[in-house]
């Protein structure tokens, strides 16, 4: 299963990295580490390995759909589901697939072959890709996966990457993702011009329900606004709750000032539960 076995390091000391993955045809191929970042489109592969189902946990397999490749992306956590939610609203963000590729190699402490699937793959804006772990806490997988980072850390900035155990998000944050999210679809950015609207409304902060109000009927504009904020078209601080008294203001980068100092001119934001308030 390992082809460089008779090589176990580079001139360098670094461990030997060969790929293993699924082709669309359902082949499993092997490639070097190098050859396969320069070459392989991870962002389109099938998983290499399928999540298992375990008996007893509340949580198993499932599926994300992602606004940013109109595709649905397996997962197996929840921490998982949660770092697929971040990574789809990135918009350096341009690929997303789950498990696309093993990595082997033979540990030069003991001469045995390792392995190691990534959970997740995102290929950037630049060609550039991220592989990722979603633990729920630092020290999910213990001594193996720690091993493991340390190699994957080379490998993916010998190629430009980079390879990171994702830490969660701050739990009001989370929050707010999660009901942005539910209005990710383009079927919810609204009739043609309500885009337009709602950048001339909220050129500067403005209450949320306020700014909603003014464009017209709340149960046909909010799923537009809320779109608006998952995409970023429209802007607020992710880290209070989101409620209707919530300071929303137009794309900062098109106006060429910065959100914090947007946000701040407009005064402080009112106080609310995620949720409560909300109308969906």
């Amino acid at each position: 299963m390992f082809g460089v076995e008779q090589q176990a390091v580079k001139g360098r000391g670094e461990a030997v990295i060969e790929t293993a993955f699924a082709t669309a045809a359902g082949q499993v191929t092997q490639l070097s580490w190098d050859q396969a970042a320069a070459t392989v489109r991870f962002e389109d592969l099938a998983p290499v390995s399928a999540f298992p189902v375990v008996p007893g946990r509340r949580w198993g397999p499932g599926w994300w759909w992602s606004a940013t490749t109109g595709r649905h992306v397996v997962h197996g956590s929840a921490a998982m589901r949660t770092q697929l939610m971040v990574l789809d609203r990135d918009p350096d963000v341009t690929g997303l697939s789950a498990r696309p590729v093993r990595l082997l190699w033979r540990d030069m402490s003991d001469g045995r072959v390792r392995s190691w699937v990534p959970q997740l793959f995102a290929r950037h804006a630049d060609g550039t890709g991220l592989l990722a772990d979603c633990p729920s806490s630092p020290t999910t997988g213990g001594d193996r996966a720690q091993r493991a980072r340390m190699v994957l850390e080379a490998a993916c900035a010998r190629v430009g990457w980079a390879y990171r155990r994702l830490e969660p998000p701050p739990t009001v944050v989370a929050a707010n993702l999660r009901w942005l999210a539910g209005y990710r679809h383009p079927r919810n950015q609204g009739p043609p011009g309500i885009g337009a609207a709602l950048a001339e409304v909220f050129a500067a902060p403005r209450p949320l329900a306020d700014g909603a109000a003014a464009v017209g009927d709340p149960l046909q504009v909010l799923p537009a606004v809320y779109h608006a904020l998952w995409c970023g078209h429209l802007t607020t601080s992710l880290d209070e709750p989101l409620h209707e008294e919530a300071l929303i203001c137009a794309d900062a980068e098109r106006s060429g000032e910065g959100v914090e100092k947007r946000l701040g001119a407009g005064g402080g934001q009112g106080r609310g539960e995620c949720g409560g308030r909300h109308t969906r």
